[in-house]
């Protein structure tokens, strides 16, 4: 365990920036650290006047927002266990993850709640609104009571809030804090059992790597139900007296690059898919024109050209970034080249749900091509293969960000962590002599070619995923043949007056093209159209195993 506890972190911080404005919706009047301070406290309050113990569960199923952030704080601090679930689920998922994570409270969306059957949750004795923080429901007198009383004893209690006050639960870092609910693309969804010691491990390695202080603006748009957006956009800034401006809403490209031009944040965290976005919308269509590649060819010529590029870019992203941390998915590598080549700040780091979610990470100025980074200073990783610096193997981690296991499933959790206390990820990759870990794939996603080779199917999707007239692809096997599944970008498909023949031709052609530029057994047979959007996991990753025999 490590000495430092995320409970501290967040009296310190409160401490400390007492009066610096903490979280706000965008667009909206936000609360100051003193405010959220006192809301904290309330809940506190009532936590313990409806019987709420140390250990006991709460779910939290909404969109992000403020109310959201102070619920989950509030949750931590008391000391029960936060259930933080993605608002995508279907109903009766929701009812099921809720039963199954043994919630004794839900806070949840009005419209969400509207969804939902509550007679099918016999284990949530009350219901209250993240829109306004109004009980919707409650199982008796008592506690509808309590709640209508909570300003008033509240008001007896702390007649004038100061920092004095602000002291939470001193539950132990080997303590669960939260159980996430993550969907894999390869099979159902577990609750992963995380303690205070991994968030207090990721905040710790946050602080000292990414340079932040009190009042630095940040925006919050990745789902604050998964670790990453949570661990990154919401609890370490928090820990550091951050400005944290929260989308609210789903926001497309467009409106989080909108906010970041209003906001200039000074951190930016990321998956690739809205990286990738601009660069193949923005960048792609300028630099592969005929006359612009000569340019970009020529000495001089083309430091002047990146240079404007990069400054182009950087202001799209508001100016003031220290860097742009991606993570969550396997990045473009082209757009990686191309980002490193006219030297934009960007790294890209490496986690998993299970734990916390940070495993490896570098900053941008040292980070390596095609790397995710080092190993944190918490964990031990390595590759399970003879030579782990040449030959591919599970990449494989022990230390203080691993979970628990997976909530009331021992099996599960028994695959993923063995007897000597290594987990292992099902990614694939090597570590070089200085320990930049290279991933390569997921073990399950990992196709055995027909020479016998292994194919990792994102390698050739990242590809074909940067053509012209193709919005994702999907590469599987059928008939020890691979086979590429395209969902075109019918935008551009409408927009150019593109027949349904000639885009045939046009994928034809793209196939044979990235064919010349792949090794032959990674070549792809045929293209064939998928006419909708390939099903996703809350998280935005593709369901693989619905596409697969």
């Amino acid at each position: 365990m490590i000495r430092e506890r995320l409970i501290g972190y967040i009296e310190q911080s409160i401490i400390q920036n007492w009066d610096i404005e903490a979280l706000s919706n965008y667009k909206e009047k936000g609360y100051s650290y003193k405010e959220i301070a006192a809301k904290i406290l309330k809940f506190h309050l009532f936590y313990k006047d409806i019987g709420i113990k140390e250990g006991d569960k709460i779910a939290l199923v909404g969109r992000n927002s403020a109310y959201w952030c102070v619920v989950y704080l509030a949750t931590v601090t008391y000391g029960a266990v936060i259930v933080p679930i993605l608002p995508d689920f279907k109903p009766e998922d929701l009812s099921n993850l809720i039963n199954h994570s043994d919630a004794r409270f839900l806070f949840v969306d009005d419209k969400i709640y509207e969804t939902l059957d509550i007679a099918k949750l016999p284990e949530i004795t009350g219901v209250i609104s993240l829109e306004d923080f109004s009980m919707i429901t409650s199982g008796n007198t008592l506690m509808k009571e309590a709640y209508s009383a909570l300003e008033e004893k509240y008001a007896k209690a702390y007649p004038n809030l100061n920092q004095e006050d602000i002291k939470f639960s001193d539950i132990p870092n080997d303590k669960l804090a939260v159980i996430s609910y993550t969907g894999g693309t390869t099979g159902f969804s577990k609750g992963v059992m995380i303690t205070h010691n991994s968030l207090a491990a990721n905040v710790r390695f946050a602080q000292t790597h990414m340079p932040l202080k009190p009042g630095d603006p940040l925006v919050s748009f990745l789902p604050l139900a998964h670790t990453y957006g949570c661990a990154f956009e919401f609890l370490f800034p928090f820990t550091f007296g951050c400005h944290i401006t929260i989308l609210s809403k789903t926001p497309s490209p467009q409106i989080i690059v909108q906010a970041f031009k209003e906001i200039k944040p000074r951190l930016i965290l990321s998956v690739p898919l809205v990286i990738e976005k601009i660069f193949k919308k923005q960048l792609l269509p300028v630099i592969r024109k005929p006359a612009m590649k000569v340019l970009l060819a020529i000495p001089g010529i083309n430091t002047i050209l990146h240079k404007k590029i990069k400054g182009t870019l950087t202001e799209t992203f508001g100016g003031r970034f220290h860097e742009i941390v991606i993570g969550g998915a396997p990045f473009n590598a082209e757009a990686e080249r191309f980002f490193r080549k006219i030297g934009f700040r960007f790294s890209v780091g490496y986690g998993m749900t299970e734990c916390g979610p940070l495993i490896s990470y570098t900053s941008w100025d040292t980070t390596r091509l095609g790397a995710s980074g080092k190993a944190v200073d918490t964990l031990e990783v390595t590759i399970d293969s003879p030579d782990p610096e040449k030959q591919i193997g599970e990449i494989i981690l022990r230390g203080e960000n691993v979970m628990l296991g997976y909530y009331k499933n021992e099996n599960a959790t028994r695959e993923m962590i063995d007897e000597k206390g290594w987990m292992h990820t099902g990614d694939l990759g090597v570590i070089d002599k200085e320990g930049n870990i290279f991933i390569k794939g997921r073990s399950k996603v990992m196709i055995l070619g027909s020479s016998g080779k292994n194919i990792f199917p994102e390698e050739i999707e990242a590809v074909i995923n940067n053509m012209n007239y193709i919005a994702e692809s999907l590469v599987i096997l059928e008939d020890n043949k691979l086979i590429g599944l395209i969902f075109p970008d019918y935008e551009m498909v409408k927009k150019d007056n593109i027949s349904e023949e000639r885009l045939l031709a046009i994928l034809e052609e793209t196939r044979k093209k990235i064919n010349e530029k792949i090794p032959e057994f990674m070549a792809v047979s045929k293209y064939r159209i998928h006419p909708e959007e390939f099903a996703k996991t809350p998280k935005r990753s593709i369901k693989r195993f619905l596409y697969t025999k």
